[in-house]
Formats: C-alpha cells, structure tokens, sequence
C-alpha cells in the first residue's frame, strides 16, 4: 500500500458552516477516504498556507484522487496538493535498485554522441 500527503484549504462557506455546526472533519475525511477504498493514517489541522494535512495508505493513487475528487466537488475544500510519501525502507530499497542501475545511464554532459537512427 502506497502513502499519499495531502493538504488543502476549507471555503469560506466550509468555515461557515462549521461555526454554524461543529463537526468532526477527520471522520468525514476517513468515511470518504474508506469509501475510495483507503485508510486515513493521520489527519491535523493546521496554521499556516494549509488548513489541513491528511496521510492516506491505499493500493494506489486512483483510490486517494477519487475521494478528493468527491471532496472538491463539494466545494468545501480548495487548493487539495497531494504527493507521494516513501517510508524510509522504501526509500532504502529505492536507493539499492538507483545503483544497480546507474552504469546503465549516459548523462547529457557526458560527451559520448549517441546514433539515433
């Protein structure tokens, strides 16, 4: 299963209506992330650019991108950014295959002309 970071904004109308009518945003983000077929792992709401800031673990992108598609169409949220996150073990297994496979490649800057025909 694949981590995604996602971050965005409330609307003025969300902000509205959650003075008018408190409610808990997490559990609305983890019905809709679940519904996708996701599971949310963390979600904050923070100060700053960014009003919150969710992790979600699911098979692959399509699965977090449909939930926030459902939550932009709302119009109760803006500005969604969502980036892939690698855990370090990842990561590591990431850098073991980079070295396999860095003799294979010729840098622009490295002279050599190649014929393509």
């Amino acid at each position: 299963m694949a981590h995604f970071i996602v971050t965005g904004n409330y609307t003025n109308d969300a902000m509205k209506g959650m003075v008018a009518h408190p409610s808990d945003r997490e559990a609305a983000a983890r019905a809709l992330v679940e519904a996708a077929g996701g599971k949310v792992q963390a979600y904050y709401m923070t100060t700053g650019e960014k009003d919150f800031m969710m992790i979600a673990k699911a098979k692959d992108g399509i699965d977090v991108i449909a939930s926030l598609l459902v939550a932009g169409a709302s119009g109760t949220v803006s500005n969604l950014k969502t980036v892939r996150g690698f855990t370090s073990a990842e990561f590591t297994a990431a850098q073991k295959k980079a070295g396999a496979i860095a003799a294979t490649y010729l840098p622009a800057n490295s002279g050599v002309l190649i014929n393509e025909t």
